[in-house]
């Protein structure tokens, strides 16, 4: 018997709630990198959890973001893994943090959320786009990049825990995260 399931074949019963972390921060800062050195840490330590990049929940051409694409994938999505039995998400997009209120609530399942804000220097962000983009679309990205950082910092609910990612091991930074988020 494989340690995702129980005798009958169905999805382990767990009877609490559902958790999310929501990692956001500006182009740049290492929320994906962060988010699959946390999945690392976790599937090492046996914790059973989803990861789900917001980015591509409503990634279009014209961007679909006026009618809540993201949250109606979300939704969907979270379904399929909830029916499997899985109760922990990591969700990563650069505004998850100030949007945690409605993405949680398309969850369905009132989670507890933690949410984090990565945050890096301008000089960080800025080298880390170059490793991807290049041309027009670099400069395009540190623009959107840097306002997304003011945003971010002025928006942010105090409750929502920032992350320095600047000079740090994504498995550093990750621990850290582990740390808050109290997973087992």
């Amino acid at each position: 018997m494989g340690a995702d399931s129980e005798p009958s074949g169905r999805p382990p019963s767990d009877s609490t709630g559902s958790s999310v972390l929501f990692i956001g921060g500006r182009s740049g800062v290492g929320k994906t990198t962060v988010a699959l050195a946390l999945h690392h840490l976790l599937a090492e330590g046996g914790v059973r959890h989803a990861l789900i990049e917001g980015d591509a929940l409503d990634l279009a051409y014209p961007a679909p973001w006026e009618h809540g694409l993201a949250e109606r994938n979300l939704a969907g999505m979270w379904s399929n893994y909830r029916e499997l039995g899985y109760r922990r998400l990591i969700y990563t997009n650069t505004v998850s943090v100030l949007e945690s209120a409605s993405l949680a609530g398309a969850m369905g399942d009132a989670p507890a959320v933690v949410g984090v804000l990565l945050e890096a220097d301008t000089a960080t962000a800025d080298a880390r786009l170059a490793q991807r983009e290049s041309g027009r679309r670099l400069e395009e990205h540190r623009d959107s990049s840097a306002d997304a950082a003011r945003r971010l910092a002025e928006l942010a609910p105090p409750d929502v825990h920032r992350v320095q990612t600047s000079a740090r091991l994504p498995e550093d930074i990750a621990g850290q995260i582990l740390a808050l988020l109290g997973w087992e």
